[in-house]
């Protein structure tokens, strides 16, 4: 882990991805979790980052000015003169679960490898990418650029998120390779398993700790919507039952869920507060409406204050 700055001091975490517009049925929301996880580590008080790209159009000018109203810098998000700004279809379930059809051909699908892109990947404390920015070769390609030209003591979070067919079974398993932290939740689970062969597909924590120890993880994290996540150090382990809230819808839980778990990681905190952390700002974010809600500064205080059970 990263050394020397205290409690109060501020770290440099990316949010490397997709930027798109949400669909939905009553209107259109910013998404894509690596605005929704920089948003999230802002509101806790580190400098949150995108690094993603948007088209040169009206969908790409509103990106940016959204970013801006919720208090991210923009300097970091691309601009395309040829493709459009990627947009998602959402449809939420009377349990507030969404699902997603994705455009394609879009700016996030050719993201550059640029001289202010490395000086970021060479800044940053840490970064949260995933595999649905992998799905084509160019953006691939940068993302592994980006990770390899970060410096030695750097956090690089890989966070499943497998949609529709933009995955493959080399895409997971190089990326766990080149990640400190693996964070899959309980549905995408089985899916991996299959094609990476973990062979103990009904047992979370021996599936955990196969996939520390075949790709050198530092920590794995299953997550499991309401029923808490379970994450496996590399001598500590923690089982959390989550916390119980009224869920107007869940998107955006998962990546706040993963902003406050990186929060306490570059803190040095053990894996029982780390697990607290996450399933309190998980929590908060699927008990509000959208992915970005305004801070509530009480919530908040309880995610940065937050001590694990056998502390």
């Amino acid at each position: 882990m990263l050394l020397g700055r205290g409690m109060a001091e501020k770290y440099t975490v990316v949010g490397l991805g997709e930027l798109l517009w949400d669909i939905f049925p009553e209107g259109r929301q910013l998404g894509g979790a690596p605005a929704n996880f920089a948003y999230m580590t802002k509101l806790l008080g580190d400098d949150g980052v995108v690094a993603s790209r948007v088209g040169e159009d009206e969908l790409g000018r509103e990106a940016r000015e959204r970013l801006k109203t919720l208090g991210l810098d923009t300097s970091s998000v691309q601009a395309d003169a040829a493709h459009p700004t990627g947009t998602v279809k959402v449809q939420v379930d009377p349990a507030g679960q969404p699902t997603f059809t994705i455009g394609t051909s879009v700016a996030w699908d050719v993201f550059e490898w640029t001289p202010e892109w490395r000086r970021l990947a060479e800044s940053a404390d840490a970064v949260c990418f995933g595999s649905l920015a992998q799905r084509c070769s160019q953006s691939r390609g940068t993302i592994r650029a980006f990770l390899k030209a970060m410096r030695a003591g750097a956090i690089r979070v890989f966070d499943v998120n497998l949609r529709q067919n933009f995955y493959s079974a080399e895409i997971l398993a190089e990326s766990a390779a080149l990640a400190d932290i693996i964070k899959v939740n309980h549905e995408e689970l089985p899916v991996m398993a299959r094609l990476l062969g973990i062979p103990f597909i009904y047992d979370d924590r021996r599936a955990a700790e196969w996939l520390r120890d075949t790709y050198g993880a530092k920590l794995v994290c299953m997550t499991r919507g309401a029923k808490g996540s379970l994450l496996v150090g590399e001598a500590e382990v923690s089982d959390h039952s989550g916390h119980r809230v009224y869920v107007a819808d869940t998107v955006g839980a998962g990546d706040a869920f993963t902003a406050a778990l990186v929060y306490h990681y570059l803190r040095h905190a053990s894996i029982s507060t780390l697990n607290e952390a996450a399933n309190l700002m998980g929590a908060w974010v699927a008990s509000q409406t959208g992915a970005t809600p305004a801070g509530d500064e009480a919530q908040l205080k309880k995610v940065r204050n937050a001590i694990g059970s056998e502390e």
